[in-house]
């Protein structure tokens, strides 16, 4: 499964969650069957608020899955028509999100 976090720095696993999808500087891909990890330079940053274009921020990267802080009602629909579910972080890290992740405990 390759599940996308919005991240403000690129640390790797140990990278905060950043709060807003559509406003983070990056996106930090982690595909759990390989243990590979791969970061996307948001290239919709500079859209007109309410109207960021989810596919394009991620770079057309191939996701089951977004953890975010905090996402928009565009964005969130746009994630959802494509089939990729979009959960909420409730920890701090990438690392602590994947856990959660993994034992069905994230919104």
């Amino acid at each position: 499964m390759k599940i996308c976090f919005a991240v403000l720095k690129d640390e790797g696993v140990e990278s905060t969650v950043y709060g807003h999808f559509g406003s983070a500087p990056a996106f930090i891909v982690v595909n759990t069957e390989k243990n590979d990890v791969s970061t996307v330079v948001n290239r919709d940053a500079n859209h007109i608020h309410g109207a960021c274009n989810p596919m394009k921020a991620i770079g057309g990267a191939e996701v089951d899955a977004v953890v975010v802080g905090g996402i928009g009602a565009g964005a969130l629909m746009g994630l959802n028509t494509k089939g990729i579910k979009v959960f909420r972080a409730t920890a701090s890290t990438i690392k602590d999100n994947l856990a959660l992740f993994g034992e069905n405990k994230l919104p």
